[in-house]
């Protein structure tokens, strides 16, 4: 225990080395975050190419800017056998699914064995990747306690959910509330102290199980809520009334009602992967969670309603979608970021590809887009967006919303438009060949 309350004291006076592993959209905004105030900071990843990057102060995610890693309280590496090194280790790695939708622990699972190798008393140990409830005691706990220290006494072990909003002006790290549950009160206390050095607020919750049924939670709110407007914008196409307008006029009632809105689907690392952490954990408590399961399949058709729109109004024009030229505006999952995970873009572009439509796009922001995990076919570049260019379309689709594009040219030189996030009635840009999806 000794070991333990040195820790907090180090903490508490930012003496304490923080250790993250993971260096993606999560844990590179937190090691910076940790650096700014104060932190002698250590940044873990498996991708050389990253650590390279970090070493030479230049940022590979758009809404980091490279002067934050030009700090000297930084540094970076592969090396896994320096885990013994910091006094905390914040674990950020991707928990994703499957192709039969269950959840793949197996970064998670792999780092705690690394942290294994190296793990000394006085250590706090930190969760935060997204998972189900239980993951933290059930799949962590036991791989670090292999080592004979004892949690609670010898090193500590906690969970505190990511609540990353990439891009949002108004929210950061350090003024989101940071919810917190420890594995015994030792834990809580030590995971509270870290946190408080850098976030406004942290929320203590009872369990780590609470506090990994809170994020889910989180996301389970919005996948529901944007599966709802998503299905009402097919019925009200349908019946001939505008979904956007049905939204702004309901959401000016001043208590009762929050405003989602529809799009080409569903995107990002949590939305679409998260809810179903818990849907395959229910299982073992013989539950079907059928409102998430209904959400997951509205959500997951939305990119083929977004083709069906297009092939009608390219069938209004008298052209088939074989062949014909596409343009898809924006492959980033949303607006003004460079992250394409789970983007329903890249859904969108598979299933013109399949039925025979040449497909291109523009993203000011991703100028690759290659090597996905759930769609090795799709392998393109970033094309110019110019009168010329958009002269040779046949269709555009607007998957993407970005702020930085040129929206008056894409209205007065598009042949066709498939508009999915309404930006260009917004503008006061729609035209007449402008289609809704």
């Amino acid at each position: 225990m000794y070991f333990l309350k040195e820790l907090k004291g180090q903490l508490a006076s930012k003496q304490a080395t923080i250790g993250v592993i993971g260096l993606g959209y999560v844990g590179l905004p937190l090691l910076v975050a940790f650096a700014e105030k104060g932190f002698s900071v250590i940044g873990f990843d498996i991708d050389q190419n990253k650590i390279h990057q970090i070493e030479q102060g230049r940022s590979y995610i758009k809404h980091i800017p490279g002067e934050q890693l030009q700090n000297k309280l930084i540094s970076a590496t592969s090396d896994m056998s320096r885990l013994k090194e910091p006094d905390v280790i914040i674990i950020c790695v991707p928990t994703p699914l499957s192709i039969h939708r269950e959840p793949d622990l197996s970064y998670v699972t792999q780092t705690a064995y690394e942290i294994a190798h190296y793990l000394r008393m006085g250590q706090l140990v930190v969760l935060q990747s997204t998972t189900y409830p239980g993951t933290t005691e059930e799949v962590v706990l036991p791989i670090l306690a292999g080592t004979g220290l004892v949690v609670g006494e010898e090193f500590a072990l906690a969970y505190s959910p990511e609540r990353e909003d990439p891009a949002n002006a108004d929210y950061s790290i350090f003024n989101v509330p940071k919810v917190i549950g420890g594995v015994t009160p030792t834990c809580l206390d030590l995971a509270q102290t870290l946190y408080n050095q850098i976030i406004t607020q942290t929320v203590s919750v009872s369990s780590t199980r609470t506090a990994e049924a809170s994020k889910i939670l989180e996301n389970i709110y919005r996948s529901v809520n944007i599966a709802l407007v998503n299905e009402l914008k097919i019925l009200f196409h349908k019946m001939d009334i505008d979904v956007w307008e049905v939204i702004e006029a309901a959401k000016t009632k001043p208590f009762g009602f929050q405003a989602f809105y529809p799009g080409p689907g569903w995107g990002g690392h949590c939305i679409p992967i998260d809810p179903f952490y818990l849907t395959w954990k229910a299982r073992e408590y013989d539950l079907s969670l059928r409102f998430i399961e209904l959400a997951g399949e509205v959500n997951t058709l939305m990119p083929s309603y977004v083709v069906s729109r297009l092939v009608s109004a390219l069938n209004n024009c008298g052209k088939p979608l074989k062949n014909s030229e596409v343009l898809i505006l924006g492959v980033a999952y949303k607006k003004n970021v460079d992250d394409q995970r789970e983007s329903p873009a890249l859904k969108i572009i598979q299933l013109l590809q399949q039925q025979g439509a040449n497909v291109s796009y523009h993203d000011p922001y991703a100028p690759t887009c290659t090597n996905h995990r759930h769609f090795p076919e799709i392998n393109l570049q970033s094309t110019a967006l110019t009168k010329e260019n958009l002269a040779t379309f046949d269709a555009v689709i607007i998957a993407t919303d970005h702020d930085d594009v040129d929206y008056k040219l894409i209205a007065d030189y598009s042949s066709l438009i498939i508009d999915t996030r309404n930006v260009l009635a917004t503008k006061g840009l729609r035209t007449a060949n402008t289609v809704s999806a």
